[in-house]
């Protein structure tokens, strides 16, 4: 299936908080209560249309465990959109938010759109972190926010597309060179040479990588 850009996203967060769940339910809209635990990284892809454009988001899953620690950082390189995601129920995947962002921020584009993503709304009652501590985390860091269920499925799909739309909106505003691979965005082929495949003049290309 054509589309007109591929964005190339990471998950990234504590082991334990659901980031295998997150894409599952994302890519195969179901929920897989006991999951091994990752080892390495884990792949994923799904098309998405932002604005009446279709996106595809080659997800990499990556594990939680500090062992596995150097392998995810070389899968930093070349994101272009990344899930933080803390679990709601455990106070110190929360804690740690600031050194998995330092990470990114060390080893990514400086100009990765990233969205904090508090996991297992669906058990509130268990919860020890608030709400108003996940916004003021986001609102602080520039990160996109919201809370979400992978058991449910609330608000799965919009962590995703919330950050394709950012990053999006920053191709338009030409923050991104998209003829550099490096920023973890691939031009589709042309689908059309209406207005639509002119549009900010990435389209105009004769295609592109289409993996």
């Amino acid at each position: 299936m054509s589309y007109d850009y591929l964005f190339k996203y990471i998950i990234i967060g504590d082991t334990g908080v659901g980031k295998s769940c997150l894409l599952l339910q994302f890519t195969d809209q179901r929920f897989q209560p006991v999951h091994d635990l990752t080892i390495g990284v884990e792949f994923g892809a799904k098309m998405v249309t932002i604005d009446t454009r279709p996106i595809k988001l080659q997800i990499w899953d990556t594990a939680g465990q500090e062992a596995f620690r150097s392998i995810t950082r070389s899968y930093y390189r070349g994101a272009a959109g990344a899930l933080l995601v803390y679990d709601i129920t455990r106070r110190e995947t929360f804690n740690h938010l600031a050194r998995w962002l330092e990470d990114a921020r060390q080893h990514a584009s400086p100009n990765m759109a990233i969205a904090l993503i508090g996991n297992k709304c669906d058990l509130a009652h268990r919860r020890a972190v608030t709400k108003e501590e996940g916004e003021q985390f986001a609102k602080e860091n520039g990160l996109i926010f919201m809370e979400a269920s992978a058991r449910t499925s609330q608000n799965v799909n919009e962590a995703f597309t919330s950050t394709a739309k950012r990053i999006l909106q920053n191709i338009q505003d030409g923050v991104f060179d998209v003829s550099n691979e490096s920023s973890g965005i691939k031009v589709g082929h042309v689908r059309t040479t209406g207005p639509q495949a002119t549009r900010n003049g990435t389209m105009t290309q004769g295609g592109g990588c289409c993996s």
